[in-house]
């Protein structure tokens, strides 16, 4: 039986970051997953060009059922720890908008990155190796898998959620903590394009390509002011990943479609200034004509309809969808293409300092299986990096 003194199941951003700063401390650290490739969901963050935090990080901007769990972590390793990384391997960034950082050599620098750490630390990492049968706690804890038994002091899971299956994502977290008495927060697909049916699905799909600016609202979230994009399967874009996240099934969603704007006060002085105006040229000249001429079909207007023709009544109620368009989803395009995974490990049996469980001593469960879910941006890597990083000094 193979002797370590910390075994770590997962071998994406969490689990390769924790095990190189663990041996780096010295410890006896093996590294295994079921995959062939580490790192799956580096290599495919922000399209390959990974975006691998964000500057803008603060506990605020996470889902959890207690919203102060990952102060800590976040805390003790910054957005700015990370770069510091980075710029030791040569690596460089840039910013692209609203504090997301993206690696100039794109994702599989990062992985080797990670990869070289481990190595030089003195970590060893297996690949395709399987946890076979349950895990025993027996003065430390003994893992049967593929390649042999294997008996640990501290054991780290960092599986991952559900999302995006074909790179491997199974429920293995969440499976063994309940096996030793957690808690899991329901889990479902964030950061995911919702999808539409009825007319609505036939119109945003004759619309496909389309991206406007919008300020996006789930019933219980924060605004986002991000671009809307629709689809033939219905909306997307940042502002629709970003309220997926706090969306439930059933409820609605809005859209502000002139953030930061009076749409009544803009319609009044066009009817004023160019009453031979239609509503669908005057729509133009603030969105791409696709949307221009469905939205006004969607107010219950004709094309032709000029401005002068409309009451202040019709102008009140324009204004009042410009500034709430308010949508049911059917639901959203689930797992397949979720970026993460919102729910999961509850955390009032975690340590906020450590991640240790509070139920298993030398149990720690790291990065995307645990219930904090960070925004759109950078922000669920940074959640891997600070984790992870405050297990390792525990493990």
């Amino acid at each position: 039986m193979e002797q370590v003194d910390v075994l770590i199941i997962g071998a994406g951003a969490a689990g390769l970051f924790c095990g190189s700063r663990a041996a780096r401390r010295g410890r006896n650290v093996r590294v295994i997953d079921h995959s062939k490739k580490p790192a799956e969901k580096i290599r495919i963050s922000g399209g390959g060009r990974c975006n691998f935090t964000n500057l803008e990080t603060e506990a605020s901007r996470f889902l959890s059922q207690n919203p102060h769990f990952a102060k800590s972590a976040l805390a003790r390793y910054t957005p700015w720890d990370f770069c510091d990384l980075m710029a030791a391997h040569n690596l460089t960034w840039h910013e692209k908008t609203l504090g997301q950082l993206f690696c100039d050599q794109k994702s599989g620098a990062v992985i080797q990155m990670l990869l070289d750490e481990l190595e030089t630390a003195g970590g060893h990492l297996s690949l395709e190796t399987e946890v076979r049968g349950n895990i025993r706690a027996e003065d430390g804890f003994q893992i049967e898998t593929s390649a042999g038994p294997i008996h640990c002091e501290s054991l780290v899971i960092a599986t991952g959620g559900l999302s995006i299956p074909k790179i491997g994502a199974t429920s293995f977290a969440y499976d063994l903590a309940a096996r030793f008495g957690h808690e899991i927060v329901p889990t479902r697909p964030a950061l995911v394009p919702m999808t539409f049916t009825d007319h609505y699905h036939d119109a945003f799909s004759a619309l496909s390509g389309v991206s406007i600016p919008v300020e996006a609202y789930a019933e219980n979230g924060p605004g986002f002011v991000e671009n809307l994009l629709f689809t033939h399967r219905g909306l997307s874009g940042p502002s629709v990943l970003q309220v997926s996240s706090y969306w439930h099934e059933r409820e609605a969603v809005t859209f502000d479609l002139m953030p930061g704007q009076d749409p009544l006060n803009w319609l009044k002085v066009a009817k004023e200034t160019a009453p031979k105006q239609t509503l669908a040229q005057l729509f133009a000249t603030l969105y791409p004509t696709r949307f221009a001429d469905y939205f006004v079909g969607e107010l219950g207007h004709d094309r032709a309809a000029r401005l002068a023709a409309l009451s202040n009544k019709d102008l009140d109620l324009i204004a009042q969808t410009l500034h709430a368009w308010t949508l049911r989803p059917a639901g959203t395009e689930g797992w397949r293409t979720a970026e993460v995974t919102a729910g999961g490990v509850a955390t009032d049996a975690l340590s906020s300092r450590t991640m240790e469980s509070k139920l298993q001593p030398g149990l720690y469960f790291i990065g995307e299986c645990v219930d904090v879910t960070g925004w759109l941006g950078g922000y669920n890597f940074q959640w891997a990096w600070a984790s992870a990083a405050a297990a390792a000094e525990a493990v």
